[in-house]
C-alpha cells in the first residue's frame, strides 16, 4: 500500500476544476454513458491506475454494468460480450492511451471510423485523453484507494 504523496486538489485546484470540466462536458457530449464507462475502465487498467479503476468499477456498476463484462474487460477481443461500437471504442482507447505502441495505426482509425462519426471520434478522443490525464495524476500523487462511493442516481 501507498501513502498519499501530495494532496493535489489543494496544491492546484484550478487545474483539477479545468480537468473536472472536460470530464462533464465529455460526459455530456452524446456519447453514450455506458461506453464512456468502458472507456475509463480499460484506459485505467492499461495504465495500472489504481484509484481510477476503483471508482470507475463503482461508477459502472451504479450506472448497471454487468460484473461479468467488467471482469473480461481486460480480455475484450476473446469475449461476445461488447458490441462493435464498443470494440472500436476499446481498440481506439488501447493504441490512445499506449500512443508509443504505433501512434493510432490507421487499421484502428478504420476500426473507429466504421462506428463514429467523425464528431464523434473527437469527443472519444477526448475522454480517452481525459481518462489518461486522472491516471497519471493519481498515479503520481497516490490518493488513497478504496473509499470512493459512486453519486446516488435517481
Amino acid at each position: 500500500m501507498h501513502e498519499q504523496r501530495i494532496a493535489y486538489w489543494k496544491a492546484f485546484p484550478d487545474g483539477v476544476k479545468a480537468l473536472q470540466q472536460l470530464g462533464h462536458i465529455v460526459d455530456n457530449s452524446g456519447l453514450e454513458h455506458s461506453l464512456l464507462e468502458l472507456v475509463k475502465m480499460r484506459s485505467s487498467q492499461l495504465n495500472g491506475c489504481a484509484y481510477c479503476l476503483d471508482m470507475h468499477s463503482k461508477d459502472a456498476m451504479a450506472a448497471g454494468e454487468t460484473a461479468q463484462r467488467l471482469f473480461a474487460l481486460d480480455a475484450w477481443r476473446e469475449t461476445t460480450f461488447f458490441t462493435p461500437r464498443e470494440q472500436a471504442a476499446l481498440a481506439w482507447t488501447e493504441v490512445i492511451t499506449n500512443i508509443q505502441q504505433g501512434h493510432a495505426p490507421d487499421a484502428a482509425f478504420a476500426q473507429v471510423k466504421a462506428q463514429f462519426n467523425d464528431d464523434e471520434i473527437v469527443r472519444l478522443t477526448f475522454a480517452i485523453t481525459q481518462i489518461n490525464s486522472w491516471n497519471r495524476i493519481s498515479i503520481a500523487f497516490r490518493p488513497a484507494v478504496g473509499n470512493y462511493q459512486p453519486a446516488k442516481h435517481g
